[in-house]
């Protein structure tokens, strides 16, 4: 006969295998895995509008520094930048150019949710040359100016019309810059020097130094340039990629999400080393990158570059929706 401790092991083992028949049919609650809200689309960008902004600037004339109608256009885009609820602040002061004359300069920032700390960085500038350099007549008069920069103005001024009624989750600045297009021309003081980096985009560097806010900063920053000739592209430009390559992926996988990727071509050719995003990059260290056409037939900017024909006649509609669209969709898409 089994011993009592047998006896004891055995109901043990039963026991035991009883237990593990048993099933838990407590049920097991888990928590579902945080997701971002899901953020309303994008509002639509008009090119109809950005090219009617775009035509208004040129009715004023040629916005040179100093002139009448650099005033009256200054004024007019401060006014619809308040009416857009913007928070407006304007830098004046006078700058240097090239040959040594002293010409006046005014930045214009305009703000919304200036409460923010997270922001985006829009900018372009809104004067025009004061020669046509390029062209081989009337070389000493000033350009109209309808994509250099007309063109960048236009969206950024329909961008901030869409941002009066669609804020989006983060602060945006848009900064349009002055005397950013009286940079040396080639052998202006007498051949003997090429036109340098410092003598261009003025009113950039000025603000770099000066920033409207204190230790200003943004996440990055996108530059518009001459966005507004007909059948533009736009491949990545060099030092963009140099300094904020991911933000240039970024924005290009905008432009195809917008519809615009044929556009944004993703070879990189231009090399723009005088133009306002770099110095934003070096002086305030805000990543920033270019969209700026170029030419394929010329391997660089669009034909009429500084010459007359740069004119509402050679305005495309659809290159400025590709652009404002493409930008839209960054800044309603940023969390």
């Amino acid at each position: 006969m089994p011993s009592l401790l047998h006896r004891i092991l055995g109901l043990g083992l039963v026991l035991s295998l009883l237990a593990a028949c048993h099933t838990d049919t407590t049920p097991v609650v888990t928590q579902p895995e945080a997701t971002a809200p899901v953020l309303p689309p994008p509002p639509l960008f008009n090119g109809d509008s950005a090219y009617a902004f775009v035509a208004k600037q040129v009715a004023f004339g040629p916005r040179v520094p100093g002139s009448a109608a650099h005033k009256a256009c200054g004024d007019w885009m401060v006014e619809k930048l308040k009416s857009y609820g913007a928070t407006v602040i304007e830098q004046h002061a006078e700058v240097t150019i090239y040959s040594g004359q002293k010409v006046p300069m005014r930045n214009i920032i305009a703000s919304w949710q200036p409460e923010k700390k997270d922001r985006i960085l829009l900018f372009t500038h809104w004067d025009s040359r004061p020669f046509a350099d390029q062209d081989s007549v009337r070389r000493n008069d000033p350009i109209d100016g309808a994509n250099d920069a007309g063109s960048g103005t236009g969206v950024l001024l329909e961008i901030a019309r869409l941002l009066a009624s669609h804020p989006p989750q983060v602060g945006v600045d848009l900064f349009f810059n002055d005397v950013e297009d009286m940079g040396e021309p080639e052998g202006a003081l007498g051949g003997q020097q090429q036109s340098t980096v410092d003598t261009w985009c003025l009113g950039t560097q000025y603000w770099t130094k000066n920033p409207h806010v204190p230790g200003y900063k943004a996440r990055f920053g996108i530059l518009l340039d001459m966005v507004g000739s007909k059948d533009a592209v736009f491949p990545k430009e060099g030092y963009s990629m140099r300094y904020a390559a991911g933000i240039v992926n970024k924005v290009w996988k905008a432009a195809a999400a917008a519809g615009h990727g044929d556009r944004f071509l993703s070879e990189t050719r231009n090399f723009v080393g005088v133009d306002d995003h770099v110095f934003v990059n070096e002086n305030l260290n805000i990543p920033s990158i270019d969209i700026i056409a170029y030419n394929p037939v010329t391997g660089g900017f669009p034909s009429t570059w500084h010459t007359h024909a740069d004119n509402l006649a050679n305005i495309d509609k659809e290159s400025l929706q590709a652009v404002g669209a493409t930008v839209a969709q960054v800044v309603w898409t940023e969390r």
